[in-house]
């Protein structure tokens, strides 16, 4: 297998555990927030929250996105023309969905009311869990589902 391909698969995987890693914390401290009502700890949290969003969660999402871009381009008979990865797009999609209402979530925070209540960030919670099953699964199985198109 090409080196390239190799480092630029390796940073794939670190940069999708970090960037779950950040959701999943994210969302937890959203729960967390919810129920605080001392006004010097509820300003704790958007500091946390601000620094895990802009220092964690962002750069790993980009990194995620960028990488698994590029091991599309480096190998695209390989990946693109497959129904498994179509699939597995449409996961990410729903994935990049959460990542963005994270980020509006943490904005919400900033004046209250709040967003959601702390059942909703519970569940919410598990949606990129749920989600990083199903993209793993995909992944490793990448069952037969055909190809759209004819490559080269």
């Amino acid at each position: 297998m090409d080196p390239w391909y190799q480092a630029v698969k390796t940073l794939h995987i670190v940069s999708v555990i970090a960037w779950m890693a950040g959701l999943l914390y994210l969302i937890r401290l959203y729960v967390n927030h919810r129920l605080e009502t001392v006004p010097v700890v509820w300003e704790r949290f958007q500091g946390m929250e601000r620094r895990l969003w802009l220092a964690i969660t962002v750069p790993a999402a980009w990194s995620a996105a960028l990488s698994g871009g590029a091991m599309a381009a480096m190998n695209p008979c390989g990946t693109l023309a497959t129904g498994w990865f179509s699939a597995k797009l449409g996961a990410v999609a729903a994935l990049l969905a959460v990542h963005f209402l994270a980020g509006l979530w943490r904005k919400q925070f900033l004046a209250p009311p709040f967003p959601l209540s702390t059942r909703a960030f519970r569940l919410w919670n598990e949606a990129p869990t749920l989600l990083m099953i199903l993209i793993v699964a995909l992944v490793e199985f990448q069952p037969d589902w055909g190809t759209w198109y004819v490559c080269p």
